[in-house]
């Protein structure tokens, strides 16, 4: 026998981005919300192109205990909508059994035919020969193992065994929370499909992390993926394949600056050339340049920035070459000139705390940058 599922896990529908910055003149949190709702017809659509008519979402469906009305039924609509496909829901840390129980009770009562939670830890045939194993998440932190039972859980023989948990996978400390990396061997189980990282992660043939379907940070380094599993056998290896689903790709890379170099050309030669509406770019900053360097590189980043979904940079790791051509470029005289004496003074004072150095040069750049560039 063959079968075919897709494993996904980590929608997070609802979230608000609110950490994300804004532009004047842009809608990214709307973009990135929607982004996040629109997974569930890639994720069928992965499901169709793949003869698969199952879809395992191994946790946080939802972003929080209490989704809004309109993201809760928008996603059953959507999921109904893909009638081809059994669409089956963990509870996670997120959604957790206990804070999200009207969420639960309002999926068990109004869900289309298509749409499953698990809500218990009962084996739930999926087809002739297959059994899932779903280990819900009753609270946000349950201070214990949630496949340890799955061991001592009988299915009939010749039947194909797949887990769905959600969870941390890591050696066993005090707590006993985490899942063991071995728990497929332990459990007799096909396949393990895990939920809670949010990129992709191979634990083992069997047991799996598939990501978030639609990425939310600056963390893996590329667009989000589902899972494609085969089963072709009880105790035959998996076959697994990443299918690429997110729209946005959450990217953050180093620009190590050294004396003398520009840092406007460095920074042209890092950026992406293609795909930049949908690209959130960080942009860490390193090494050294002068009060002009420093104005130049602002001043390039937010020449760029509006290309981007979001262009983020960050020069707390540059040190500043201080000059008295600078200082000159600042004032000649009067009161700036003064308050850039002061400010240099204390970029360069030993006796001061490093914290308040760096202060002094941050404020140095801003002045520099105010009167030369006329930034704000």
């Amino acid at each position: 026998m063959s079968f075919r599922f897709i494993h996904s896990s980590d929608l997070h529908l609802g979230r608000r981005f609110g950490n994300i910055p804004e532009p004047p003149d842009g809608n990214l949190r709307g973009r990135l919300m929607e982004a996040r709702f629109d997974k569930i017809r890639r994720l069928a659509e992965a499901a169709r192109d793949h003869g698969a008519g199952h879809v395992l979402l191994a946790g946080d469906t939802f972003d929080s205990a209490t989704p809004s009305r309109q993201v809760l039924r928008q996603a059953l609509a959507a999921m109904r909508e893909a009638e081809a496909v059994q669409w089956w829901l963990l509870p996670g840390n997120h959604d957790n059994l206990r804070n999200a129980e009207q969420v639960w009770d309002e999926i068990g009562r109004d869900a289309p035919p298509n749409v499953h939670a698990l809500r218990s830890a009962e084996p739930v045939s999926l087809t002739a020969g297959v059994t899932l194993l779903p280990c819900p998440v009753p609270v946000r932190t349950t201070g214990r193992d949630l496949t340890e039972a799955l061991p001592r859980i009988a299915t009939p023989e010749g039947t194909l065994r797949v887990g769905l948990a959600h969870g941390g996978v890591v050696d066993f400390t005090e707590s006993g929370e985490q899942i063991p990396p071995d728990r497929d061997r332990s459990a007799g189980l096909d396949y393990l499909a895990l939920g809670d990282w949010h990129g992709r992660l191979q634990v083992s043939a069997r047991t799996q992390y598939s990501g978030s379907p639609e990425q939310d940070r600056f963390k893996h380094g590329a667009r989000g993926q589902c899972l494609a599993v085969t089963l072709s056998a009880p105790g035959a290896e998996p076959e697994v394949s990443g299918i690429e689903t997110g729209s946005f790709l959450w990217s953050e890379i180093a620009l190590p600056l050294h004396e003398g170099e520009d840092p406007t050309a460095a920074l042209d030669a890092r950026l992406p050339l293609t795909e930049r509406r949908n690209t959130l770019l960080l942009v860490r900053a390193v090494g050294w340049a002068s009060l002009a360097g420093h104005a130049a590189l602002r001043q390039a980043a937010e020449q760029h920035g509006p290309e981007f979904a979001l262009l983020d940079l960050v020069t707390d790791g540059m040190g500043t070459l201080h000059d008295v051509t600078d200082l000159d470029a600042i004032d000649h005289g009067g009161a700036m000139r003064l308050a850039a004496e002061q400010l240099m003074a204390e970029v360069g004072d030993p006796t001061l705390a490093e914290e308040d150095r760096a202060i002094a040069a941050a404020a140095l750049n801003r002045l520099y940058a105010y009167v030369v560039n006329g930034a704000q």
